[in-house]
């Protein structure tokens, strides 16, 4: 029996996945730049995990990581802590990706991965 968010009735959220285009740096190499732009929307399970607090330029930072649960698919292995995600619902919720996507039981079913809200912009 799946457990935690790996249910289909446990993906509640709609996030945006977003990846910044590659352009050219003028010297012909091929460099990340430009605005983030959205790939897909999906369906994921979102479960907090202990947040903390940064000083960030004598200020203090709050950080809510999130362990992020979707059904595989092909596509999802390309993402990297290079993109980000934002909330369908909430253009004002982004989370960073901080790890990179692992099969949790190795059936390709479901991708798990770190994110987190907060802490320094992408």
């Amino acid at each position: 029996m799946p457990d935690g968010n790996r249910r289909h009735g446990a993906l509640r959220y709609r996030l945006h996945f977003q990846n910044r285009p590659t352009v050219d740096d003028g010297y012909g190499n091929q460099v990340p730049g430009g605005d983030f732009e959205t790939v897909q929307t999906i369906a994921a399970g979102m479960a907090p995990r202990t947040g903390g607090e940064g000083v960030t330029a004598a200020r203090l930072d709050g950080r809510q990581p999130f362990v992020i649960t979707v059904r595989w698919a092909a596509w999802l292995l390309d993402v990297t802590p290079a993109w980000r995600l934002v909330d369908a619902r909430n253009s004002n919720r982004v989370l960073n990706v901080l790890s990179p996507l692992a099969d949790p039981d190795g059936k390709r079913q479901w991708l798990e991965f770190l994110a987190q809200e907060g802490g320094a912009p992408s």
